[in-house]
């Protein structure tokens, strides 16, 4: 049985939010010498964003764009978030990439180095990426 296409945003919100959670709890991990568990944690993070992605693409292959309703000062703030969630986000794949290569190749200085900077981006993309669904499916949700 097939997924309704309208369930597709809740769906990729849910993927980001699981995403931000297993990232910051990799990062405890880490901070807390928990090496495996971090793997662990990171790992599925990438496995979730990977099912993200997929999901996404598919949603807007099929269902095309959705556009802002709001006025006024939402808009200029809703386009700010936007612009600052999809640039970030054309960038994570890549450093999510090169981040792991170095882990996966047991070269942890340049994981650690890269990582610094992955991390953050990597989780202010699954925020936003919550917040930019709740805004447009949520908050100007057609009643």
């Amino acid at each position: 049985m097939a997924l309704p296409l309208s369930d597709f945003p809740t769906i990729d919100a849910s993927l980001n939010a699981v995403s931000a959670a297993l990232l910051v709890l990799g990062y405890l991990s880490i901070r807390r010498k928990r090496i495996m568990a971090h793997k662990c944690f990171m790992l599925s993070a990438f496995g979730c964003s990977l099912i993200f992605l997929g999901c996404y693409l598919w949603y807007h292959a099929h269902a095309g764009v959705k556009r802002f309703p709001g006025h006024g000062i939402s808009r200029p703030i809703y386009f700010a978030l936007l612009g600052t969630h999809t640039v970030l986000a054309a960038a994570v794949p890549f450093l999510v990439v090169i981040t792991l290569y170095f882990a996966l190749r047991a070269r942890f200085s340049r994981h650690k180095k890269i990582a610094r900077w992955t991390l953050p981006i990597w989780l202010y993309v699954s925020v936003t990426g919550v917040l930019v669904y709740w805004i447009l499916f949520r908050l100007y949700a057609v009643k």
